[in-house]
């Protein structure tokens, strides 16, 4: 038998790298292992520029433009034969940063620069390179990948929220025939409930702390004692559009890790309920899909098509969910001053964002190919006419409090005339009749039907146009 791990190209062995590559592919730019390498590239030149250009170290000669320009196009052309490079050297060193340290030494003697060869990874710990690389690397995830597709999912809901503002359909709560409601309030609940958890993702901070082995500066100190490190650190830090974190051990905490991936979570949760409802909706006829009919729905039943998008969905925030949560529930312990579990733990990162980018791709495929059925929801609207129990025990109960005789436990009447059985639209009628109320009162349950009992459901759609707090 052919052994599929020696195949070439190489055979994926999951299915973002496999089946989905193509969806999740723009995360690779910022999440992957040759993402992190470019990176930590960067911010070794990075930390070399700031070095030399504020002579932070005695004697060191600073680089000029030309020099910085050559420099930084190693990050900009970062491509095949870096990484093989660098792979090269890793595999003598059998340590990543350090073989990152040696390609920009090797980079710097052919520019004839030997004079700064020392001041490549001057007092850093690893961890003063590898913070400042997640930072970056997850923001550019967020800001520049997922946030973009989570917003556009979100507006094509509140967007589908607007347009179904005014359809009345049959509210079930406990799986019962409830009070009704409009197909866009519910919608909009959910576009208010994703918008919500964006703004926090959108207002995440990203921490980075430079302050050596155990976070006290005393390489720093030891080699140029009359420098004041800590605003060495802070400025650099900040110039790379982080915020400056003053107190670590040997790692960044994480902190803000773990705050900005349960916001994500919360996010997906609340995707995966949209995922569930419109699933249900579907299932109702309250939607049909009926755009994309080339699709097959079932390999034996051609009438079907399958809601498979939110399904996938699903699966998708559910593995992506169980990821977040483990890095977040991780990542902010370490022993003592330091250890390995969050290396590892953080090269899973990119597939904790790879299958809520996935689902996001599937939950907008899905609603794109949906049209809602308005006279599905009117049908069952009109089968339930016993939802009309609540409105008028409800006015019973006003009156009786204003003192209109004959007004004695509503509830318990409606129940009676209503529980474990149908009841027609004459039914009710007949029995609003009897109930001798104020002629205004008995005119309004009269005109009143399952369609109109919405209440303020489809004003409500338009809290979606106001300013967050």
């Amino acid at each position: 038998m052919v052994s599929l791990a020696e195949l070439s190209p190489p055979i994926a062995l999951g299915a973002l790298d496999g089946r989905y590559r193509s969806v999740v592919a723009p995360l690779v730019d910022h999440l992957s292992e040759a993402a992190l390498n470019r990176t930590r590239l960067r911010v070794e030149i990075e930390w070399l520029v700031h070095l030399t250009e504020n002579d932070i170290v005695p004697g060191a000669r600073p680089l000029s433009p030309e020099e910085q320009g050559s420099l930084f196009d190693l990050v900009e052309r970062f491509g095949t034969e870096e990484i093989e490079k660098l792979a090269r050297i890793e595999r003598e060193t059998v340590h990543d940063v350090k073989a990152v340290e040696y390609f920009l030494r090797g980079q710097l003697t052919r520019l004839g620069r030997e004079d700064l060869l020392e001041l490549v990874h001057f007092g850093f710990t690893s961890e003063d390179v590898n913070n400042l690389c997640y930072a970056l690397m997850v923001r550019g995830a967020v800001q520049e990948v997922w946030l973009p597709a989570a917003e556009e999912v979100t507006e094509q809901v509140t967007d589908l929220a607007r347009q179904l503002r005014d359809i009345p359909m049959l509210a079930r709560t406990h799986g019962q025939a409830a009070t009704p409601t409009t197909l866009g309030k519910e919608l909009a609940v959910l576009a208010h409930r994703l918008s919500r958890q964006l703004r926090r993702v959108a207002a995440a901070e990203y921490l980075g702390k430079v302050n050596g082995a155990t976070g006290t500066y005393g390489a720093y100190l030891a080699a140029v004692p009359e420098v004041d490190w800590q605003e060495v650190s802070r400025e650099f830090v900040t110039g790379l559009g982080l915020t400056w974190n003053p107190l670590t051990t040997q790692i960044e905490s994480h902190d803000w890790q773990a705050e900005l991936y349960a916001d994500m979570a919360r996010f997906n949760r609340v995707l995966h309920n949209l995922c569930t409802d419109v699933w249900s909706y579907i299932s109702l006829g309250y939607f049909a899909q009926v755009r994309g009919q080339g699709t097959v729905g079932s390999s034996t039943m051609p009438h079907k098509v399958n809601p498979i998008r939110f399904e996938n969905a699903e699966a998708n925030l559910e593995v992506s969910n169980a990821l977040l949560d483990v890095l977040g529930s991780t990542l902010v312990t370490s022993r003592l001053q330091r250890d390995l579990t969050d290396s590892s733990m953080q090269r899973n990162i990119g597939s904790a964002f790879g299958h809520s980018l996935l689902a996001l791709d599937n939950v907008r495929r899905g609603l794109a190919g949906l049209d809602p059925v308005p006279e599905v929801m009117a049908a069952d609207l009109d089968a339930n006419w016993e939802v009309l129990a609540e409105p008028i025990q409800s006015v019973m109960r006003a009156l009786a409090v204003a003192g209109h005789p004959g007004m004695s436990e509503p509830y318990e009447r409606l129940k009676g005339l209503t529980r474990g059985r149908r009841v027609t639209a004459e039914d009710l009628r007949a029995f609003v009749r009897g109930l001798g109320l104020t002629p205004e009162a008995e005119r309004r349950l009269l005109e009143l039907t399952p369609q109109t009992y919405v209440g303020l459901a489809p004003e409500l759609v338009d809290h979606l146009d106001d300013e967050p707090e």
